[in-house]
């Protein structure tokens, strides 16, 4: 019997449902959830594919899933790959897989820690040449943190007064600032396994729980198909098996707005029933194949 873990914070409707669902096929895999008090440098890991949920936020749980990497488990994200998910980063990773994204710069940080002073930082100029800047990403522009998501420290501004502002308030958080793209439609991905695409209609401006909506018509065949290759492109290019990307749609053209949800929103409230259940029995097809092709030795590598 092969073991598939699964490691979350404070989510439950997705994993309940996941590991009954895998408990259920009775395809010689068992799902359960990782329990962790310490782990030891040379003790073998139980688990054929763990599924990653919360590592993100826990530190202690990154250095437990790059070691079980090490030794052969399947862990879903790549625990390495997860490294490299800033938004600059991606963005370039996004123009390499020729999907389009908004014009972006990484700004220096605002506040540094107290060991870092001004002798530190010989290789920045100052003041920063913010004209140029704006010139570049246009007005208005978002302005967010370069590694994080949940919509937390985002700032929509209007001119250079308000950009300045709002670096002011960004302490010690690395910033990324953006074309804003006055979006037709907008489209949020959920993507599983670098196979699965199901695009859905998704209204930022709407409450959290009324965002995902059901519109068979949204999108033209030939759009969707554009959005389903280019979410699958972004999403082998980062070596993400579970992330959602957000399309804005400007003149029938998509631009990948946001695509290293690495542990994305897969809770029945936000999605809906039927979109939920889609997630799951993704996520089961998945961890299920993973168990079962999982090699008999580890691998010492994270290539």
């Amino acid at each position: 019997m092969k073991k598939v873990g699964i490691m979350v914070g404070r989510e439950r409707t997705f994993p309940r449902a996941f590991i009954e669902r895998v408990n259920g096929r009775g395809a010689g895999v068992e799902a359960e959830w990782v329990k962790l008090g310490g782990t030891a440098l040379d003790l073998p890991n139980p688990y054929a594919v763990i599924v990653d949920r919360i590592s993100h936020e826990v530190p202690y749980y990154q250095l437990y899933l790059k070691h079980a990497h090490l030794q052969g488990v399947t862990v879903i994200n790549n625990p390495y790959a997860r490294l490299v998910e800033d938004k600059f980063t991606a963005n370039y990773i996004a123009q390499q897989q020729g999907v389009a994204v908004p014009r972006s710069v990484i700004l220096p940080n605002k506040e540094y820690i107290a060991d870092i002073n001004s002798e530190s930082l010989s290789n920045l100029l100052h003041p920063l040449d913010w004209q140029a800047i704006t010139d570049y990403v246009g007005l208005p522009a978002v302005m967010k943190p370069a590694v994080g998501g949940g919509w937390k420290s985002v700032s929509i501004v209007h001119s250079l007064p308000e950009m300045i502002a709002a670096y002011d308030r960004s302490g010690q958080l690395s910033l990324i600032v953006q074309e804003f793209i006055q979006w037709d439609r907008y489209l949020r991905c959920i993507c599983i396994g670098r196979q699965k695409v199901l695009p859905i209609a998704w209204d930022p401006n709407r409450p959290f729980h009324e965002r995902y909506r059901t519109d068979p018509g949204y999108l033209s065949a030939e759009l969707g198909a554009r959005v389903v290759d280019e979410a699958l492109r972004l999403c082998r290019g980062l070596g993400h098996d579970m992330n959602t990307v957000e399309f804005a749609i400007r003149d029938e053209v998509p631009i990948a707005i946001d695509f290293t949800n690495s542990a994305p929103d897969f809770d029945v409230a936000s999605l809906g029933e039927w979109h939920f259940n889609w997630v799951v029995e993704a996520m089961t097809d998945l961890v299920i194949e993973k168990a079962l092709a999982h090699p008999p030795v580890p691998t010492l590598t994270w290539s």
